[in-house]
């Protein structure tokens, strides 16, 4: 890898296939440049960890209920007693919703994808073609140096 890259292939990887499965270096520092550059290209991202994200479409897409963790404290009475169910905005949709008008769109960096199922990455496929103003960058495993491919490419060779 060059010691200074534009990054531009990167982009228009991005933009072609909408969704890239991405193999960086463990020691990290390369994925920040790389952010940097679709920020200055006009995208906004977001970085999420894959651990615990639970139903991605709910998540990213739709207002869900969580329930946070009772610690010992049950509610009495009507409700069930496991706790008050708390609803959260979608965290994809929301930040479409903010994205200044001269926004190109919106890049969701998924960390630790590898623990991510089959049927997981089939819906991060197909997001960008649900809503096309966003966009998905999945760290799917180390490599010696930044490298990445589309994101369905990397199912069929699953």
């Amino acid at each position: 890898m060059a010691l200074i890259t534009t990054g531009k292939s990167f982009i228009r990887a991005l933009e072609k296939s909408g969704a890239l499965g991405l193999y960086v270096p463990l020691e990290g520092g390369s994925e920040g440049r790389y952010q940097r550059r679709l920020r200055a290209a006009g995208y906004h991202t977001i970085n999420l960890s894959a651990r615990g994200l639970g139903d991605l479409d709910a998540y990213l897409m739709r207002v869900h209920g969580v329930r946070p963790p009772h610690l010992g404290k049950k509610t009495i009475g009507q409700e069930a007693a496991v706790g008050h169910i708390y609803y959260v905005p979608p965290v994809a949709s929301y930040q479409l919703e903010e994205l200044p008008d001269n926004s190109k769109g919106l890049v969701l960096w998924i960390m630790e994808g590898n623990i991510l199922s089959r049927q997981e990455i089939e819906y991060l496929i197909n997001l960008p073609k649900i809503e096309p103003r966003i966009k998905v960058a999945l760290e799917l495993g180390g490599e010696r140096y930044f490298n990445w491919k589309p994101l369905s490419e990397t199912l069929i060779a699953a």
